[in-house]
């Protein structure tokens, strides 16, 4: 009976939410997946008309439901061109969830959420057994890129070019960070991410490099859990509030100005879903997140809008081309677009050069590559076309899973672009400039 009334609850709740949709159909022009498929079922304004009528739909089809839900990419651009000021973003997420409450979770990501990523401590030692044991079953093709593909054919992995487990993720690298101490002007919190840490540990050591070099105290603990957007975006409510209680743990008591990350989607995910799933939570756990939620800022925006990095360099007129992808959860959730462009800018190497649809989904959206790669791949396929034809020889991007979509798109087609976060072009600017050595120097 409890499960029943929590139901209706959410189903209401989604009325209330939906009520300010005119059907304009303004997301249609915007949405990369309708672009795509030209379906409207694929599109905010078909979605909306299928939540509206959920509970009649999930008695007829739940499957039907589910499938039609989890064909979307999260990325925000609906809403952001919304006239309406619809919140999609939190409508489909709580639909997913109550369709997930419904059906249960698949076993597969039963296994991954609930007995893995949900317990940080086994998921990190489950990764770096897969670190070493990876090299006999993947071969580089890229040595510009990075990148490597699948030796032996692989259901996962299929024919992705894919950047490799870091051998030492960036947590065992750098181990507990503390060097707050009385008399600095400002301390933050650094939250890495999962990509950053098991994938990209470079872009940590650039970021530490810069805060460094600033004397800016920073506290990382050693291991700090996944945001919890992966469990959320399959509608595993509990995983999610799991992750989000692991955090806020181990950040209590700590004393911090910013809590800062170098990856779009945590950033949007702490800073705009947290407080929308507050409700689910206690009450001391709903301030607890909102006063977090409040101090959360992407690295690049906090490096140029608090301690005013970036400002007054300029690029030379002709140096090789670098050009700047927008990560949806920076640009359409949050709004930070000027800040990871001005670091790179900053670098006195570098040309400038804004590539067509800048702000365009790459294609990724995090599990929507996992369960639809071919159509993943046909939206990239226009941002690679962009990125080819800016003539950049380096593509930067304020998102690690969006550097892991590029990377393929890129790889795949044999080109040679590098592709790199704003905060490692920044950090090798400031070594050039200082003729410095750092924990960041083997990404030059």
């Amino acid at each position: 009976m409890a499960e029943v009334q929590e139901l209706s609850r959410l189903l209401r709740e989604l009325d209330e939410q939906m009520v300010t949709c005119m059907k304009c159909g303004m997301c249609q022009a915007v949405c990369p997946l309708y672009a795509e498929t030209g379906r409207e079922v694929d599109v905010a304004r078909g979605k909306i008309a299928l939540v509206e009528n959920l509970a009649g739909e999930i008695l007829n089809d739940p499957e039907g439901v589910k499938e039609r839900l989890d064909r979307c990419l999260l990325c925000g651009s609906c809403a952001a061109a919304c006239p309406s000021g619809v919140r999609v973003l939190d409508i489909f997420l709580k639909a997913r969830a109550i369709i997930t409450g419904y059906l249960g979770l698949s076993p597969v990501k039963k296994l991954v959420f609930r007995g893995m990523l949900s317990n940080p401590g086994l998921f990190n030692s489950l990764l770096s057994v897969a670190a070493k044991l990876q090299t006999p079953f993947t071969k580089t093709v890229s040595d510009t890129l990075g990148s490597s593909c699948a030796r032996f054919m692989s259901p996962l992995l299929q024919d992705r070019h894919f950047i490799p487990l870091a051998k030492t993720p960036w947590h065992k690298e750098v181990g507990h960070v503390d060097t707050r101490s009385t008399g600095q002007s400002m301390t933050v919190a650094v939250y890495p991410g999962c990509l950053v840490d098991k994938i990209f540990p470079r872009i940590g050591n650039s970021l530490l490099d810069i805060l460094q070099q600033a004397q800016v105290g920073v506290f990382m603990p050693q291991s700090l859990a996944c945001c919890g957007i992966p469990a959320l975006s399959s509608g595993d409510r509990q995983t999610f509030e799991k992750l989000v209680r692991t955090t806020l743990n181990r950040l209590s008591g700590q004393s911090f100005d910013y809590l800062i990350t170098p990856c779009a989607t945590c950033t949007s995910t702490i800073k705009k879903v947290w407080p929308t799933m507050a409700e689910y939570f206690s009450g001391p756990e709903r301030n607890a997140i909102h006063v977090l939620a409040d101090k959360t800022l992407d690295a690049t925006e906090f490096l140029v809008d608090k301690l005013g990095m970036g400002s007054g360099e300029s690029p030379t007129d002709n140096g090789p081309r670098i050009t700047y992808h927008d990560p949806c959860h920076l640009q359409k959730s949050l709004n930070v677009s000027r800040q990871p462009r001005a670091l790179v800018k900053a670098h006195p190497g570098f040309t400038f050069q804004e590539m067509n649809e800048c702000d365009r989904c790459c294609g990724m959206g995090g599990s929507f590559n996992l369960q639809h790669y071919d159509l993943s791949r046909r939206i990239g396929d226009r941002k690679l076309k962009n990125i080819a034809d800016s003539g950049a020889q380096i593509v930067a991007t304020g998102c690690p899973a969006c550097m892991v979509q590029i990377i393929d798109l890129l790889s795949r087609e044999g080109h040679s672009v590098r592709v790199e976060h704003p905060i490692q072009i920044y950090a090798r600017a400031l070594r050039q400039r200082s003729g410095s050595e750092s924990r960041s120097a083997e990404a030059a």
